[in-house]
């Protein structure tokens, strides 16, 4: 049986040009041609060298960036535009310059794949893996995100990865080994890669980033999934930055509301009483009951010890952990220099947690018939 994405996948054609046979019912909630404060004019210039006009590549570039993937409603929502003449060149151009596809999923309608690596390369973004044919749930959730950023067009984000790394590690002198990572293993002979930020959930500031009072905001979409156990492995794995942080702010966001309340009982557990202990003692104390373990000293450990350690297991996990378990054990490091990394309760870090319903860009109202 077929993936999704082995059910009817072509390039855009005049006959499909206008991708549904009527338009939503819906009216436009948005504001065309909103402005993003931070696109840059030379990039816009790339796009519209490729023969898009400036709103089409306007709109271009925040799909490139930001997902990859779009519907017809939030283009035209984008634009002001209506199902005709405007909307039909767009996909045309589309087509005959091979830089989107048109990708069909039985009861969800038509999702435009912006995949053209010549497209991502005139702006400098030939390295995102937005290019690649992903499957429906991760698609779904990059189409929530092109709502939410389409949405928030004020606001000051960290597009790229390497936005992201330097931002955090030059501006705010967070150690590399803090951030969220990857590491993707190639062949024998070549080196592993190691990727940060492979989520791309948005990453913002809502006045100038380069302020002193600035505030970073950090995102989460919740999937398709029932449940929320990919979010505790997301908070789990941004925890060791948010340690790092004297302040942020952090966005749960959902289509449904079902998920809200547990939501935020997850975040307090896994963040914000974390962020209030001491990290430093932690540490310690998880390395002083894994080496016990280890040595088969179990009259020393404790049931409460027990429990402990593997909670912390999930806290102090990644090579950098390792790395500084076998240094303690071998006496190399010193529970002094592990306080002086982590730091303890003398500077406490405020994170401020709220949801969210993340809506319909450019339609307040669902239609059944309509795409996305």
């Amino acid at each position: 049986m077929p993936t999704p994405l082995q059910a009817q996948t072509e390039l855009f054609s005049e006959s499909q040009a206008g991708l549904s046979p009527h338009a939503p019912s819906a009216p436009f909630s948005a504001k065309p041609n909103p402005a993003f404060v931070s696109i840059k004019p030379s990039h816009l210039g790339a796009l519209q060298a490729l023969g898009y006009t400036e709103s089409e590549a306007h709109f271009l570039y925040v799909v490139v960036t930001h997902s990859g993937y779009f519907v017809a409603r939030q283009f035209l929502a984008f634009t002001g535009g209506h199902w005709g003449k405007r909307a039909t060149a767009f996909w045309h151009k589309l087509h005959t310059k091979k830089h989107a596809r048109t990708e069909y999923f039985p009861m969800n309608g038509k999702v435009h794949h912006v995949f053209s690596s010549k497209l991502y390369g005139q702006i400098g973004r030939e390295n995102l893996r937005n290019r690649r044919e992903h499957e429906f749930e991760y698609i779904q959730r990059r189409i929530g995100i092109l709502d939410f950023v389409l949405s928030h067009p004020e606001c000051q984000y960290l597009e790229t990865e390497p936005e992201k790394v330097s931002y955090f590690c030059n501006q705010l002198k967070v150690p590399r080994h803090f951030l969220p990572t990857k590491i993707y293993c190639g062949q024998k002979t070549s080196q592993p890669t190691v990727r940060y930020f492979i989520d791309r959930f948005p990453i913002f500031f809502e006045g100038d980033l380069s302020s002193s009072s600035s505030l970073v905001t950090f995102t989460y979409v919740q999937g398709p999934e029932a449940n929320l156990t990919e979010f505790v492995h997301h908070l789990q794995a941004y925890l060791p930055l948010f340690r790092q942080l004297s302040e942020f702010r952090f966005i749960y966001l959902a289509r449904l509301d079902s998920h809200f309340e547990k939501a935020k009982e997850v975040f307090n557990s896994v963040v914000t009483i974390p962020l209030a202990s001491d990290a430093s003692a932690e540490l310690c104390r998880y390395f002083q009951i894994r080496k016990a373990w280890d040595f088969r000293q179990y009259r020393s450990v404790t049931d409460g010890d027990l429990i402990f350690r593997n909670q912390a297991k999930t806290r102090f996990v990644g090579e950098h952990f390792e790395h500084l378990y076998r240094g303690w054990k071998a006496s190399r490091v010193t529970e002094t220099d592990i306080r002086q990394e982590f730091g303890g309760t003398s500077r406490p870090v405020l994170a401020h947690f709220k949801t969210e319903i993340l809506s319909r860009f450019g339609a307040p109202e669902r239609d059944p018939g309509a795409d996305g």
